[in-house]
């Protein structure tokens, strides 16, 4: 019986990044359309990228990285 690789998680790679060190970053929701009415200093701040919280990143950093 041979046992498959565990592949990297498309979905994730597409939303997520791996740092140097090993955290998940993540971007901000809120940017996708209907900008007009938010503020500039709102829009701003949306820009900057997020790193992910401590329990749920182990797991998206499991999805992203599978050869680790």
């Amino acid at each position: 019986m041979v046992k498959n690789k565990q592949k990297t998680h498309k979905g994730m790679a597409k939303r997520l990044k791996l740092t140097k060190s090993g955290k998940v970053k993540r971007s901000q929701a809120g940017r996708g359309h209907l900008m007009s009415h938010k503020s500039g200093n709102r829009v701003r701040k949306l820009r900057k990228s997020q790193l992910v919280a401590c329990k749920i990143a182990e797991t998206y950093a499991y999805l992203l990285s599978p050869g680790r």
